[in-house]
């Protein structure tokens, strides 16, 4: 493939010969050769591939099938009740995502068949770590009857109220046999926005998951490079647009692990040369996380996923570390509004943060983690520079990137998401987004719209097919 009049390093006008999946030859006035597809750039800025560093895939296949059961779509008790009751009538269960305690507080299975008596309801919290079933739910996947599995909370009578959590792979074996979704609508998707390989970040992700999803990449279903992270037992991948990543280790402030079970996950890890990407979405899970990888040691790849709070004291620490922190700063805008009401005042300046933890000497990477967040890296990128939430609200503003420095998010390799942006150059994989618009201009919305073109492999990628 030849593209023709392309902006490089936000200046040069040049063509790029690209070869198998590799660039092959970068110079002005390229001469094409017989029968040599080009792709006129007209202009416009052709940018290393985007990586999302933080995504389920297999939760974003279900969600593009779900129902929104929370803001922005769903905002009120009403609401709520209307979103069901339009579900689709052809399906045997009513899955919602997305919920929040702002729509009708607290959800139980009492609550819920107030809402939805008759079918069967599953409503997953926004969060990723709850699950709600109405009573004709729990009646299908025999919860009643469950005994004392862990993750199923019960009230003072010792009945099950619909909540379970991080019970998903319980929840889906009990639904729908545990095969997974077709992934293709997802990967056009991220290849209508310049997406070129993503790190599935899912913590059950075993060597089953792996065969599963290396066989979407074999089958071209998923088009995209990709990453794996997971259990500790989770093999080399076997596909060369496959690798494996670190072991996932998720931390959940209402059930901590012992300091000395943690430590012994990383060392465990690290034995088997895996570093760990470790979960932390509050200020104890970060300090616990911190704590246990200094006794442990740690390791060159190591992450901390999140680190949805992180005030001044605990970065010293983590630069020492050496760790990576891959942060998701779209939440500014998505729940921003919330966290005003939620979070305490003095831990507000300290969410999702960016420029911060580089002045201290952390490393950064972004993702999406959809679909408990948009799936939009350029949405992304916007909120690293304006910090502010939906309605308005600036939170931490002394946090914000410029826009080279927000795109570099998500240019960095799979395997280092803090490092360098990847290159246009001589020899380098060709794995492209194509802008309609020069960066001079694109820099100052940063909007999905101004892709034009992907290149994945080597290959241009039909993202509407």
């Amino acid at each position: 493939m030849l593209i023709t009049n392309a902006e490089i390093d936000d200046q040069r006008r040049t063509d790029i010969r690209i070869e198998g999946d590799r660039i092959l030859e970068i110079g002005v006035g390229l001469a094409r050769t017989a029968g040599e597809p080009e792709l006129q750039a007209g202009g416009g800025a052709v940018l290393p591939g985007l990586h999302d560093h933080h995504i389920h895939l297999y939760a974003l296949a279900s969600a593009q099938t779900s129902l929104r059961c929370g803001p922005p779509d769903v905002r009120s008790p009403a609401d709520l009740a209307s979103a069901l009751a339009r579900a689709d009538p052809g399906s045997a269960w009513i899955r919602g995502i997305g919920y929040h305690e702002s729509v009708a507080g607290e959800l139980t299975r009492d609550r819920l068949d107030a809402l939805m008596r008759d079918r069967p309801v599953r409503i997953q919290h926004r969060s990723g770590a709850l699950w709600i079933l109405n009573s004709a739910g729990a009646r299908r996947v025999g919860l009643d009857s469950a005994g004392d599995l862990h993750g199923i909370e019960r009230d003072d009578r010792g009945r099950a109220t619909g909540r379970l959590f991080r019970l998903d792979a319980w929840l889906r074996e009990r639904i729908d046999g545990g095969d997974p979704p077709a992934l293709g609508p997802v990967s056009r998707c991220l290849a209508d926005l310049g997406v070129t390989g993503v790190t599935d970040a899912t913590a059950t992700n075993g060597p089953e998951e792996l065969a599963a999803l290396t066989t979407a990449v074999e089958h071209g279903e998923l088009q995209q490079r990709l990453r794996v992270m997971g259990t500790a037992d989770l093999p080399r991948a076997s596909h060369p647009r496959v690798t494996t990543g670190a072991v996932k280790v998720l931390l959940d402030e209402r059930d901590l692990p012992s300091f000395e079970e943690l430590e012994g996950r990383f060392r465990d890890a690290h034995d088997r040369g895996r570093p760990v990407a470790v979960h932390c979405v509050t200020r104890s899970e970060l300090v616990l996380a911190a704590a246990a990888l200094e006794a442990a040691g740690s390791l060159p790849g190591d992450r901390i996923e999140h680190a949805a709070v992180a005030p001044p004291d605990t970065l010293p620490r983590l630069a020492a570390l050496g760790v990576t922190v891959v942060t998701q700063p779209h939440f500014i805008r998505e729940r921003g509004d919330a966290y005003r009401i939620e979070v305490e005042p003095r831990d507000r300046e300290w969410l999702y943060r960016a420029r911060g933890l580089l002045e201290a000497g952390v490393g950064i990477g972004a993702g999406t983690d959809a679909p408990f967040g948009d799936c939009d890296p350029w949405a992304a990128m916007r909120a690293a520079v304006e910090r502010r939430s939906a309605g308005g609200i600036s939170l931490g503003p002394a946090e914000s990137l410029t826009p080279e420095r927000a795109l570099a998010l998500f240019t960095a390799a799979p395997e280092s998401p803090a490092g360098p942006s990847r290159k246009v150059a001589v020899g380098a994989p060709a794995d492209l987004c194509v802008l309609r618009i020069p960066w001079s201009v694109a820099r100052r919305q940063l909007a999905r719209e101004f892709v034009a073109a992907v290149v994945i492999a080597g290959r241009l990628v039909d993202a509407t097919s």
